[in-house]
């Protein structure tokens, strides 16, 4: 089986795209604010302080971003690639969080649902609805590749969802004198993020904890190695992700002749996607140490 690993940094472009995301979404919750209370909409202040969350899950993506273009040096040997993912992890936990927030405040309004005025509901909701379509649209190039853009993409991508609930909630307000359906669209959408962080969660943990990346045979990369010319066993191999799009491997092989190494990096490289190998060559196994690591 061939791994291939490619790079999906975020580009400049889309950083700045970032930041224009972060101001317009601050401005938006200010008039959702000011909207709420003249409404007398506690939905849509809801909508308000959810927004400023994702406004500053879109911060914590740039500066992710920005910590993780610096070069390795001093004690970070590895850079500072961890970073996005990092970002990512706490991007992560403030979507659950946002969700579970968003399901209480559902189950509030289904209890005990409070007349609104739907039209003052309905226009700050449109103007919302447009904003958080452009601001996913933004932060969705890269969302496949990037755990800190794709919660960045998912939290854009509910905010769009809870603005055409509102507009929805507004409109039985106005027509129909129903005030229950803003709970009922709340409660949809908190599943929809809950869900989506929950499923994101053993990605990003599976990386922190260094683990191998997903689909990748640790005995296929044995029996790969032993088949190269001069290999006589392998043991002690590790094979980990320092992030999304860089995986690094170590090993020891018995072997005579050290100048298998090239070949050996070769191999983990076309084959499995491995950029980084740290390849100890050994005479016997009883000279390594730390095989039981």
């Amino acid at each position: 089986m061939s791994h291939e690993h490619h790079h999906h940094e975020i580009s400049e472009k889309t950083v700045l795209y970032l930041l224009i995301s972060f101001f317009i979404n601050m401005l938006l919750s200010a008039v959702e604010i000011v909207g709420g209370i003249i409404a007398g909409s506690l939905s849509l202040i809801g909508d308000a302080l959810h927004n400023t969350s994702d406004a500053f899950s879109i911060l914590i993506a740039v500066f992710a971003f920005k910590i993780g273009r610096r070069k390795a040096g001093g004690r970070y040997t590895y850079g500072f690639k961890r970073a996005e993912i990092i970002g990512g992890f706490v991007n992560l936990i403030l979507l659950f969080i946002a969700g579970v927030y968003l399901a209480f405040e559902g189950i509030s309004k289904l209890i005990t649902p409070q007349p609104v005025d739907g039209w003052i509901i309905i226009w700050v909701s449109i103007v919302a609805l447009i904003i958080d379509a452009f601001t996913a649209k933004l932060s969705h190039h890269g969302s496949k590749h990037n755990t800190n853009m794709r919660m960045v993409f998912l939290h854009n991508l509910a905010d769009a969802f809870g603005s055409l609930g509102v507009i929805i909630a507004g409109l039985s307000a106005v027509y129909f004198g129903i005030y229950r359906v803003d709970g009922i669209i709340a409660l949809l959408i908190s599943v929809y993020m809950i869900y989506q962080s929950i499923l994101s969660f053993p990605k990003v943990v599976a990386i922190l904890m260094n683990a191998a990346p997903d689909g990748m045979d640790l005995e296929q990369i044995k029996r790969e190695l032993k088949k190269v010319s001069g290999v006589k066993d392998v043991h002690h191999l590790h094979v980990w992700c320092i992030s999304e799009d860089a995986v690094s491997a170590e090993c020891h092989i018995i072997a005579d002749d050290t100048n298998i190494i090239r070949d050996v990096t070769e191999l983990l490289h076309s084959k499995f996607g491995i950029g980084h190998c740290n390849i100890q060559i050994e005479k016997r196994c009883h000279d390594c140490k730390d095989c039981k690591l």
